[in-house]
C-alpha cells in the first residue's frame, strides 16, 4: 500500500513538474512574441515571427498572428505608396493648374496695359485667354471626376451595351483629325451583334480617352486601330498604334494618378496624366479589367474586357 502511494505521488510530482516546465516555456515564447511583435511594428519590415515550438495551440497563433502581419504590412504599403502619390499628386495640380493660369494673367495684364491695342489684337488675346480658361476647367472638371470615381459616390448603371455601335462611333468621331495628322486607320469590328455588361456613357469616356491617347503618343508611327473580338464570356476591344510606346519601366504606372511620361510635359504632348487613370476607374466601375502591352515601334494596344451576354 506505502509502494502504490509513493508511486502515486512521484506520478504528481513528475505530472506538476511538466506542467510547471510547460508553462514556464510557453511564458517565455509569449514573451518572445511580444517583444518580436513590438520590433516588427516599431519598425517596419517585412519580417514574420518564427518560433520552434512543439506547443500546437502556440503554432496556431503564430500563424493567425503572421497572417495579420500580412495583411498589416500590405495596408501600410499601399497607404505610404498612396501618400506618395497624393503628394505628387498636389505638386502636379499645382504645375498643371499654375501654367494657364500664369498665362491667362499675362495675357490680361498685357490687355490692361496696353490701352491703344487694336480691335483684331484684342480679338487675338480675348481668344487665348478663353482657350487657356477652358483648358483650366477640363482639368478641375477631370480631378472631380476621378474623385468621384474614387470615393464611390459616382453611381454607373449596368446594363446591355451594343459594342459594335459602340465602338464604330467613337472611332468615326476621329475620322477627321486622323485624316488630317496622316493617319492609316485599321477598324476590325465583326458585322454580328456583340453585347457587353456596360454603361453607353461611360465607355463612351474610356474609348475616347484611348483612342486621344493613342494619337497623342503614338502619333509617330502614323498607324491607329480599334479590334472588337469575344469569346464564350468575355468581349475584348483593343485600341492600338505602332508608335514608340511604352518602356517596361512605365508600364505598371500608366494607370497611377496624375502619372505622365517624360515628353508629354513638352508643348506636342500636353496632359493631365488623369485620362488613364479615369479610364482604369471607369473600366473596373463596370467590372472588368484593363491590360498594357507593348512593343515600340511594333504595337503599344490598351485592352479592356467586359462581360458579354449572349442573347
Amino acid at each position: 500500500m506505502v509502494t502504490f502511494l509513493c508511486i502515486i505521488i512521484l506520478l504528481l510530482i513528475g505530472i506538476i513538474s511538466f506542467q510547471y516546465q510547460f508553462n514556464r516555456s510557453r511564458s517565455k515564447n509569449l514573451k518572445y512574441i511580444q517583444r518580436r511583435l513590438n520590433e516588427i511594428i516599431s519598425n517596419p519590415t517585412n519580417q514574420k515571427l518564427l518560433l520552434f515550438t512543439d506547443d500546437k495551440e502556440l503554432i496556431s497563433i503564430l500563424v493567425e498572428v503572421n497572417h495579420l502581419l500580412d495583411v498589416h504590412q500590405k495596408a501600410l504599403a499601399q497607404y505610404m505608396n498612396t501618400e506618395t502619390s497624393m503628394k505628387r499628386m498636389i505638386s502636379n495640380i499645382s504645375h498643371d493648374l499654375k501654367t494657364p493660369l500664369t498665362v491667362i494673367l499675362g495675357y490680361m495684364e498685357m490687355i490692361q496695359l496696353d490701352s491703344n491695342m487694336s480691335h483684331e489684337e484684342l480679338t487675338v488675346f480675348q481668344s487665348k485667354v478663353y482657350n487657356k480658361t477652358m483648358v483650366v476647367k477640363e482639368l478641375i472638371h477631370k480631378f472631380f471626376d476621378l474623385a468621384k470615381l474614387e470615393s464611390g459616390d459616382n453611381d454607373i448603371s449596368i446594363t446591355s451595351v451594343h459594342m459594335n455601335e459602340i465602338c464604330r462611333k467613337n472611332i468615326l468621331e476621329y475620322y477627321d483629325v486622323l485624316t488630317v495628322k496622316g493617319f492609316s486607320v485599321q477598324i476590325d469590328i465583326p458585322d454580328s451583334p456583340i453585347h457587353a455588361l456596360g454603361n453607353a456613357e461611360a465607355l463612351d469616356r474610356i474609348l475616347n480617352n484611348l483612342i486621344s491617347n493613342a494619337i497623342q503618343h503614338g502619333g509617330d508611327g502614323k498607324m491607329i486601330g480599334i479590334t472588337l473580338r469575344n469569346d464564350n464570356e468575355y468581349v475584348h476591344v483593343d485600341v492600338w498604334d505602332k508608335g514608340k510606346g511604352i518602356k517596361e519601366l512605365h508600364k505598371n504606372q500608366v494607370f497611377e494618378r496624375l502619372y505622365t511620361l517624360e515628353d508629354s510635359r513638352n508643348k506636342s504632348y500636353q496632359g493631365s496624366g488623369l485620362g488613364l487613370t479615369i479610364t482604369k476607374r471607369l473600366v473596373e466601375k463596370l467590372g472588368g479589367t484593363i491590360l498594357l502591352s507593348s512593343k515600340p515601334w511594333e504595337k503599344t494596344v490598351f485592352s479592356f474586357t467586359l462581360k458579354r451576354i449572349n442573347y
